[in-house]
């Protein structure tokens, strides 16, 4: 039987203290091994019990955590990382190099969802126990920023519990457990009912506001997620509908917190398949056909009506916020008439296209997909929209079983380098490219500028480079960037927190 929500928040048994949060989000994190799910709902969550050698701070800069100190070495050959001293997993095991050398083969395995973060790197040693030495192939001097979302596990616990490598598809004892040095620790875990996170003692750090007990429940109906908040069973939920903000923003008691999301929202398409799902030819693979798809999805409708004002239009795989924006790039301006000319002129009309869509992972997910099948309708395409679970959604994406797909990235360097790395590169599992590019899309001057961008220490030079292949990626139409998404927040008035660019929810940073 399933739990309603006002059962579940009873059944933790926990009184709403003033050091006990109660949050809910759409998308439950698919695992607790931060080496077996490359997404923002686990890093969200794990961010709070696991670290890495550097964090992001209150800006977004990088900060240090597990480290103390890092340094180039030599003329670009890799970077050398002092370790904090005296630091212990919530099981009381010490932290040492060793515990890095072992993450680093851990989260770059094969078996890994991370694996594309350590793309370059040839060598991870320790020459001593305090001191790690991450050697790369060529100079790269965004490398602290790239591995802000990498977590290290202790050597010794996950070799006592048979999880030496992640499990994504069948699981093991880090699917369901946690033994971090942050913060918080986990002492329970419900997939898809809750999670409750404690403050750990232990925890090397300081700076830490009054939330001693959290309680995260996942709640992909919206309306209930908004009726908890305002009865308060809940004190902080996200998303909020955009629908339901200024009611809420109305509301006694109750703040809305708003923001722009560091993620872009995206199409992509089955560029190396041969056939589509339905069986008909590939039409998705002609560059007309994917361009007249740009044009036929009317984004300032969606934004106005779906998004409610609250986001913003999309040029590229990256907000004007990242680092390595290309300015004076623009998406192709809304044009039925010359969709419908240009898909009918390539042969496509008619053509049968499945559209995948998560229902709980982006803001108002669904409701886009369905006015895009519309959309796409009217110049003369037939889309079948299917919709999921998130959880089943990637595992979807991952197999030839999709044509057109809904994307949501957020770079988590905040860099344009990243998405190309993980969404435009040919997909090469040896050398840890392309994880992300589920459709296959190939361009050998991409492939060949990447290696160059991420070498790159002149920042024009560099930027130039990006300039490049944001175009390349515009003119193939690798993807339909459509818009940036908004952040909308619930909360009880009286809680302070940081809403970060990332949508991460950090625990330490809260005071109720």
């Amino acid at each position: 039987m399933r739990l309603t929500l006002s059962a579940l928040l009873l059944a933790t048994a926990m009184p709403a203290t003033a050091e006990t949060l109660r949050y809910a989000a759409t998308s439950d994190p698919t695992t607790l091994d931060p080496h077996a799910g490359n997404s923002a709902p686990v890093f969200s969550l794990l961010g709070n019990v696991y670290e890495g050698l550097v964090r992001r701070g209150r800006d977004m800069s990088i900060e240090p955590a597990l480290a103390t100190a890092w340094e180039p070495i030599g003329d670009g050959e890799g970077w050398r990382f002092t370790l904090r001293e005296g630091v212990t997993f919530h099981g009381g095991e010490a932290f040492d190099a060793e515990d890095v050398v072992f993450s680093y083969e851990r989260a770059s395995s094969p078996e890994s969802d991370t694996a594309s973060w350590f793309a370059g790197v040839t060598e991870v040693r320790a020459p001593d126990a305090t001191t790690v030495e991450i050697m790369t192939a060529a100079p790269n001097p965004i490398f602290p920023d790239s591995i802000a979302n990498w977590m290290i596990m202790d050597s010794g616990w996950a070799e006592a519990n048979g999880a030496t490598r992640p499990a994504i598809e069948t699981g093991n004892f880090a699917t369901l457990n946690a033994n971090g040095t942050g913060a918080y620790r986990v002492t329970e875990r419900q997939p898809g009912l809750s999670t409750t996170l404690e403050a750990f003692d232990g925890w090397w750090g300081e700076e830490r506001g009054n939330v001693t007990t959290a309680v995260f429940t996942p709640v992909q109906n919206a309306a209930t997620s908004v009726a908890a908040l305002l009865s308060g069973e809940l004190d902080l939920i996200e998303p909020v509908p955009v629908q339901d903000a200024d009611r809420l923003d109305a509301a006694p008691d109750v703040q809305v917190i708003r923001g722009i999301e560091a993620r872009v929202i995206m199409l992509g398409f089955p560029h190396d398949a041969g056939t589509l799902v339905g069986g008909g030819e590939n039409v998705l693979a002609d560059p007309v056909v994917r361009g007249a798809i740009a044009q036929a999805v009317n984004v300032p409708a969606i934004l106005r009506t779906v998004m409610r004002g609250s986001a913003e239009e999309a040029s590229q795989l990256v907000s004007p916020a990242m680092r390595g924006f290309t300015e004076g790039l623009e998406r192709p301006a809304y044009d039925a008439e010359a969709a419908r000319a240009a898909i009918a002129g390539a042969g496509a009309e008619g053509a049968q296209v499945s559209l995948k869509c998560p229902n709980d992972r982006y803001l108002n997910d669904e409701a886009v997909c369905t006015a895009i099948t519309a959309m796409l309708e009217q110049v003369g395409l037939d889309v079948t929209l299917e919709t999921m679970p998130v959880a089943q959604y990637w595992p979807e994406l991952r197999s030839p079983a999709h044509d057109m797909y809904l994307l949501g990235w957020s770079p988590g360097t905040f860099d344009a380098e990243h998405p190309i790395r993980f969404l435009a590169a040919t997909p090469d599992e040896e050398a840890k490219l392309g994880s992300w590019n589920f459709g296959g899309y190939s361009n050998a001057r991409v492939d060949e500028l990447l290696p160059m961008i991420q070498a790159e220490i002149d920042d024009a030079a560099r930027q130039a480079m990006l300039d490049e292949v944001a175009t390349i990626l515009a003119e193939d139409t690798a993807y339909v960037p459509l818009y940036v998404q908004p952040l909308l927040w619930g909360a009880r008035a009286g809680i302070d927190l940081v809403q970060r660019p990332d949508n991460f929810v950090v625990l330490r940073w809260i005071e109720m």
